[in-house]
């Protein structure tokens, strides 16, 4: 009867120390100070004009512009922007090909600081944070948004430097990410306690700061989901075989994803195909590549020869360095940016020789050394 008693007891202790380490875990994060908050501009348009809000030191400040002229640059404690225009026009153009470089880096999660670095090292941008990189062009696949806490500053800093590229001679792809769409549609389950903080001062639900009369929300609503570069296709997460197999087109799959991107902005539910799309075998969220039960080699075949390209390049899935998968058929190409300590990116170079397929490609890392990529 002892030793069941002792039984009991020991039972009883273990069950209670494991409720209080669920309580442990349970505890929520405290809550960033109001005084230490800056951040902003968020930028509305209302009529011919703007009206900008910025949080400095917790404080709410305010701007208008009476009549807009572009480009208009607003700035308060230190945070800038320059509106180039009013309202963005939609990115309908999937295909991209000649004779320049390409760069490609994705999930960036509020990370500013080793973006920068990884942009500076790698010759994309000059110390003024200007663009260096020419005519080549630049894609991003997507994952600005959450973990981070400076969302806004590379948001803002992506916009101006999508105009430097142009005026250049260059091109800067950003394709949407599964965050990017979680935020729009008022998913914040990833949030950083900043930007929690920043929707309670300014009074506003945070998506609400990208609505369709912002600025920035604006612009994001013009992009993309994939975008097809000198043989190679881009997107964040990637193409499930079944898109190949049912012989849907580019255009096609961005033009239903696209339309049916925001639930709250639909005169119905999505239902079937655009459906589809938006979960988890779509192209924000496929994983397919790198499971042992996904994609098959085959497949990974069909879909090359039916979007008539050699590579797919994604991010979405983080791997310590930039990798491959698949023979190299498969480039991932998020370097796990996101945990703020280390970050790559993918160098595409031209080749020589016209009739060539063949692609020169480096991972740049943090110091701006090209490594080699390494085909598995």
């Amino acid at each position: 009867m002892f030793n069941n008693f002792s039984i009991f007891i020991r039972f009883s202790l273990l069950v209670v120390m494991a409720v209080l380490s669920n309580l442990t875990y349970a505890i929520p994060k405290a809550d960033v100070e109001h005084t230490e908050i800056n951040d902003g501009p968020y930028i509305f348009v209302k009529e011919s004009t703007l009206e900008a809000y910025w949080l400095c030191k917790g404080e709410v400040i305010t701007q208008k512009t009476e009549p807009f002229t572009e480009p208009s640059t607003m700035s308060a404690c230190g945070l800038s922007a320059k509106v180039h225009e009013l309202k963005s026009i939609e990115e309908n153009v999937l295909e991209f090909s000649g004779n320049f470089s390409v760069a490609a880096l994705s999930d960036f999660h509020g990370q500013y600081d080793l973006m920068i670095k990884l942009l500076t090292n790698n010759k994309i941008i000059d110390e003024n944070k200007q663009w260096i990189f020419g005519n080549g062009h630049f894609v991003i696949t997507g994952d600005i948004f959450d973990r981070g806490d400076k969302v806004t500053e590379i948001l803002w800093f992506l916009y101006d430097l999508e105009r430097q590229a142009e005026q250049l001679g260059g091109k800067i792809h950003l394709t949407l990410g599964n965050h990017e769409v979680m935020i729009l549609n008022g998913d914040l389950r990833y949030l950083h306690p900043k930007y929690v903080e920043v929707a309670k001062l300014l009074d506003k639900p945070f998506e609400g700061l990208f609505s369709k009369h912002s600025i920035l929300g604006d612009w994001l609503r013009s992009k993309p989901v994939l975008v097809k570069v000198n043989n190679m296709l881009f997107a964040h997460g990637g193409f499930h075989p079944s898109l190949a197999k049912d012989k849907h087109s580019l255009e096609s799959i961005n033009h239903v994803f696209k339309k049916n991107l925001v639930k709250a902005e639909l005169a119905s539910p999505r239902k079937g195909w655009a459906e589809y799309l938006h979960k988890r075998n779509g192209p924000i969220w496929y994983r397919g590549y790198f499971k042992d039960n996904g994609a098959s080699s085959e497949e990974i075949d069909l879909l090359l020869k039916h979007f008539e390209v050699s590579h797919i390049v994604v991010g979405h899935t983080s791997q310590k360095q930039i990798e491959t998968r698949h023979q190299g058929r498969v480039i991932a190409i998020d370097s796990s940016i996101k945990n703020g300590q280390y970050g790559e990116i993918l160098l595409i170079e031209p080749t020589k020789e016209k009739e060539s397929s063949e692609l020169i490609m480096w991972r740049g890392n943090l110091m701006g050394e090209k490594l080699p990529l390494k085909v598995r």
